[in-house]
């Protein structure tokens, strides 16, 4: 029978044999008569007793805490009672008045039999306490409620550190940190961060190259923290020293990976060096995928959108890794971006953007880089139509991207100056004039001046023969 039947599911709990045991008839080096055997004997089915009847009214209001509540606590604390000194019993018999009074709301309640079963890390092996705890945290992590997480946690942190669990008040203490996260309480999540990151170093104040699996997992905290403010500096030198860190020995969790990883994607692109964004954004992509974290259909947003910046001739949706999201419901719009771009067709990448502005445009990240987006696809189609022709005017451009000629003139600029067009801007006449065509009459005075340089070779010749 689990105990957590109905509530949640915790860690198997290896059940007390009780009242099963033999009486021993007749032991030969024992007078049967004697008072102390009889007080012995009275004494052990006392015990017995108990622990049957603790047994009993532990799994009674195990059966009622779905239907009457009050009964069960009432049973529950019958138990306690019952109990002497503390042992296994009372450990389980907490952990179910815990979750039980977490599903009502009763809060204060909960939190006073928290303490309690605190207080048993001493009674119970270390290993039943740390599972209880994790699932007892786990448990209200999925409370909306900040100020009891909050609380929760420090009454933890408290308790871990008088009982020296270092282990166990670092992931704690890590867990703490990502509430301050959500309630961008950063103030005291640097705080949060400091203490972490001092935990991590040795005697000599220096990072413990032990504990650098810890310290990458603060880092990532860390990294949250400045990506949510904006402290870009900071996250450039943070990630570099990620990158340091994860380079020796270490075994990274996955989540960790991505988060760094996503971390230089977008430090890259910031940059507009697309093509090293690219590469770490995929690195981050795959990481999430591996860890199952559902931020893995955000980062190949900006996978693609990378994929695109830096004018790429392959579908990102082609590689193994990625072909299983190319048909995911908040990514069909980037993958009829992608056909739309590589197809170079404005018309459709414009209307696809305007169709699905909710999916693509709602990312901040993405929406800033929009523009760079559509001046890619515009110059990819421009130097399309300027191939044929040896002159072309700007408006019959304009029309075909949908953009005003100052614009066209812009961007004509920009590849002139990239030296991706060889080509002059007449601004009286609004045409652009390409260098390497040639006008006819260019090609007239180049065949002049080679029939003149080839006069002048024959002459030479003739001179030196006479």
């Amino acid at each position: 029978m689990s105990d957590d039947e109905d509530i949640i599911i915790d860690e198997d709990e290896e059940e007390i044999d009780v009242g099963s045991g033999d009486v021993d008839d007749g032991d030969d080096d024992v007078e049967l008569g004697s008072d102390e055997m009889v007080d012995e004997d009275l004494g052990e089915e006392e015990d017995e007793d108990i622990q049957t009847t603790m047994e009993n009214t532990y799994y009674s209001a195990k059966g009622s805490v779905n239907t009457d509540l009050d009964e069960a606590i009432e049973m529950f604390n019958l138990v306690l009672d019952m109990e002497e000194e503390k042992g296994n019993w009372g450990f389980k018999t907490l952990k179910q008045i815990i979750k039980a009074y977490f599903k009502h709301a009763k809060y204060d309640e909960m939190i006073e039999k928290y303490k309690q079963l605190l207080g048993y890390m001493n009674v119970v092996s270390r290993n039943d306490s740390e599972k209880a705890i994790n699932n007892i945290l786990s448990l209200v992590s999925t409370s909306t409620d900040q100020k009891l997480l909050s609380n929760i946690y420090q009454i933890t942190l408290d308790a871990l550190k008088e009982a020296n669990n270092e282990k166990l008040w670092f992931n704690t203490k890590l867990k703490q940190g990502k509430v301050f996260f959500d309630m961008k309480e950063y103030d005291r999540l640097q705080q949060c961060i400091d203490e972490l990151k001092e935990w991590c170093m040795n005697e000599e104040g220096k990072e413990d190259s032990k504990k650098s699996s810890q310290l990458l997992d603060v880092y990532v905290l860390e990294i949250q923290m400045y990506s949510e403010r904006e402290e870009l500096k900071k996250l450039e030198a943070l990630y570099k020293k990620c990158i340091s860190l994860s380079s020796g020995a270490v075994v990274l969790n996955p989540r960790v990976t991505g988060v760094i990883r996503e971390c230089g994607g977008k430090m890259y692109m910031r940059d507009k060096k697309w093509a090293m964004a690219h590469e770490d954004l995929f690195e981050a992509f795959k990481s999430y995928d591996e860890a199952g974290n559902p931020r893995r259909i955000q980062c190949l947003k900006y996978l693609v959108l990378a994929n695109m910046l830096m004018g790429s001739n392959i579908n990102p949706f082609d590689a193994n890794e990625v072909k299983p999201y190319k048909n995911h419901t908040e990514i069909t719009a980037m993958t009829d971006l992608v056909a739309a771009y590589q197809q170079s067709d404005i018309n459709r990448f414009e209307k696809i953007l305007r169709q699905n502005k909710q999916s693509i445009l709602e990312d901040s990240f993405i929406k800033y880089y929009i523009d760079d987006l559509l001046t890619n696809i515009r110059t990819k189609v421009l130097l399309i139509l300027i191939t044929p022709y040896t002159r072309i005017r700007m408006v019959f451009i304009a029309k075909e991207l949908n953009i005003d000629v100052s614009l066209v003139e812009k961007l004509c600029v920009d590849l002139i100056l990239d030296q991706k067009l060889d080509a002059y801007i007449d601004q009286i006449n609004e045409m652009i004039q390409l260098k390497s065509k040639g006008t006819t009459a260019s090609r007239y005075r180049s065949i002049h001046q080679w029939a003149s340089r080839l006069s002048d070779v024959h002459t030479a010749i003739i001179n030196k023969v006479n």
